[in-house]
Order: C-alpha cells, then structure tokens, then sequence
C-alpha cells in the first residue's frame, strides 16, 4: 500500500458530482502522489473510476469496505 497524501470521502454525493470533485482534487496535487476516495456502492462505483482512467490517472487499489469503496489513485 503507498502513502496516502490526500483523501475524499464522496459517500453519498450523486454522479457526477463525485467524479467532479475527485477530479479536482487530483489536479491540486501533485504528480506521482496518492489519493484515498471513498465512493458508495451502485452508479459511483460503476462510473467514477472510468472518469478517472479517462483523464489519465491511474487506479491502484480497488477494494470494497462494506457497502462502500475506497479507491487509491496515483496521479
């Protein structure tokens, strides 16, 4: 597991407000750091990592935590 510079917690914001705001958040960061998004199970999971992959960053640890997600992305 990498170090975590940054986390989100996107549980229970609609899509696609969620991948709005993940990507935000990835754009202030720097490059080759780590970001923890928590994201609901259903349509978020289903469509926010694709957003992600789409613009170039990279999903590192998918991992289910109940009836939520928690994503690691490298930038």
């Amino acid at each position: 597991m990498k170090k975590i510079e940054e986390s989100i917690d996107l549980s229970g914001v609609p899509c696609p407000m969620n991948a709005a705001r993940a990507l935000l958040k990835l754009a202030q960061m720097q490059d080759n750091s780590f970001l923890e998004i928590i994201l609901d199970d259903g349509e978020p999971i289903v469509n926010v990592p694709g957003a992600l992959e789409d613009e170039g960053y990279r999903i590192m640890v998918k991992e289910r935590r109940g009836k939520q997600w928690m994503l690691q992305i490298q930038k």
